[in-house]
C-alpha cells in the first residue's frame, strides 16, 4: 500500500514539475522576445527630384559604378515585350556599349507590387532577358550581359498607385567594374 501511494505521489510530483516547467517556459519565452523596432517612415521624393541614374542599390560582391549612363526601360502591366519608345532607349544604350568595350552590365528585372512573389520573379526574369536579347540583336556581346530578377522586392517607388507601379515595372542597367 505504501509503495502504491509512494508511486502515485512521485507520478503526481513529476506531472506537477512538468506542468510548472512547461508553463514557466512559455512565460519566459514571451518575456524574452525582443520588442519590434518602430517602423522607419520613408520619405518619398517627387519623381522629378530624383534621377534614376543617382539611385544606387547595393549588391553584395559587386561594385557598381556610381553614375550610370544607361537608361532604364519600362513595361506595361503583366508584359515583358519591348515597347517602341523603350526600343529607342535601348538603341541609345547601345552607344554606351560601343564607347565602353569590355564593360559588363547586369540587367535587373523588376515588377510592381501586384501578384505573388513567385509570379513576379518569373516576370522580372522575362523582362531582364527581353532587354538582354534586344541588346544582343543590336550587336552587344552577350558575354558582357548578365540578368537577374528581383520581382517586386526592390521597388523604385514605394507608392501604392498606378504612377508608382509604372515606375517599378522596369529593366534596370547596372554597370559592373
Amino acid at each position: 500500500m505504501k509503495t502504491k501511494f509512494f508511486g502515485f505521489f512521485l507520478l503526481t510530483l513529476l506531472i506537477g514539475i512538468f506542468l510548472t516547467y512547461g508553463c514557466s517556459q512559455q512565460v519566459v519565452k514571451s518575456e524574452v522576445e525582443k520588442p519590434k523596432a518602430p517602423e522607419a517612415k520613408q520619405v518619398v521624393p517627387k519623381a522629378e527630384e530624383v534621377k534614376k541614374e543617382e539611385v544606387k542599390k547595393e549588391v553584395p560582391g559587386v561594385t557598381p559604378v556610381v553614375k550610370a549612363e544607361l537608361k532604364d526601360i519600362f513595361f506595361d502591366f503583366d508584359k515583358y515585350n519591348i515597347r517602341p519608345g523603350d526600343a529607342e532607349i535601348l538603341k541609345n544604350n547601345l552607344e554606351w556599349f560601343k564607347q565602353n568595350p569590355g564593360k559588363k552590365v547586369r540587367i535587373e528585372g523588376h515588377c510592381d507590387e501586384r501578384g505573388t512573389v513567385e509570379y513576379n520573379l518569373v516576370l522580372g526574369q522575362k523582362r531582364a532577358d527581353s532587354a538582354k536579347n534586344y541588346l544582343i540583336n543590336l550587336g552587344v556581346d552577350g558575354k558582357l550581359l548578365e540578368t537577374v530578377s528581383y520581382g517586386k522586392e526592390r521597388p523604385f517607388d514605394p507608392g501604392h498607385n498606378e504612377e508608382a507601379w509604372a515606375k517599378n515595372r522596369r529593366a534596370h542597367f547596372l554597370i559592373l567594374k
